[in-house]
């Protein structure tokens, strides 16, 4: 059975990363550190043999890709299947504002409750078929290829999931860092996990005059 080889990357960093405020569909995007972070993800993917690069319509995500694509000599696929879950009213605001202001609400999103959504946004039920059913459609393209997938924190957090067999519910233990390069192998029986959070082209994390 032929198999798909993915690179999952999440966005560089953006300034409400920083601010730990809760970005969903909204577009953020990436700050000075991101930007430099994308470049050094796409110089630690050369010489790889991408054949396609797909990413969020969202900017954080689509700016960063962009950066693997020029490397890789490719153009950037928008695919709005992987963007982050969708949080509803609670976009814009930090956990603490919304622990302050609806305790209710946010002692069900800290349990991870995978029926629950915010008003307008997504369950991690809903959220987490979206992004396994994008990954497979789009991996199903490319037998015995390697794509490269940029998202988001959440989707991370799905795929390692799924590749896992860890629960909705389980706590996270894994990390899900800003330009880490995360690898899996996909085929139509499984999703598996071959290497994660991999942050070696970060490790020098001053921003020079030719990086800023």
């Amino acid at each position: 059975m032929q198999a798909t080889r993915l690179i999952a990357i999440r966005h560089g960093e953006t300034a409400w990363n920083v601010d730990t405020r809760i970005q969903g569909h909204l577009d953020i995007p990436l700050n000075a550190m991101g930007r430099w972070q994308a470049q050094r993800a796409a110089q630690a993917l050369a010489g790889e043999a991408i054949t396609a690069v797909y990413a969020s319509d969202l900017s954080r995500a689509f700016e960063t890709a962009g950066a693997v694509a020029a490397v890789a000599g490719v153009e950037v696929i928008p695919e709005p299947g992987l963007r982050e879950r969708h949080f509803g009213v609670f976009q814009g605001r930090t956990f603490a504002e919304i622990e302050a202001e609806s305790p209710e609400q946010a002692l069900r999103w800290r349990k991870r409750d995978p029926d629950y959504a915010s008003e307008g946004g997504e369950s991690l039920n809903i959220f987490r078929d979206r992004v396994v059913g994008t990954v497979a459609r789009l991996a199903a393209r490319h037998p015995d290829e390697l794509i490269v997938l940029v998202a988001h924190g959440g989707v991370m957090d799905v795929l390692y999931r799924a590749a896992t067999g860890q629960g909705l519910q389980a706590p996270r233990t894994w990390l899900l860092g800003n330009a880490a390069i995360n690898r899996l192998l996909w085929t139509p029986d499984a999703l598996t996990l071959i290497g994660w959070s991999d942050t070696g082209h970060l490790d020098n994390a001053a921003i020079d005059e030719s990086t800023a």
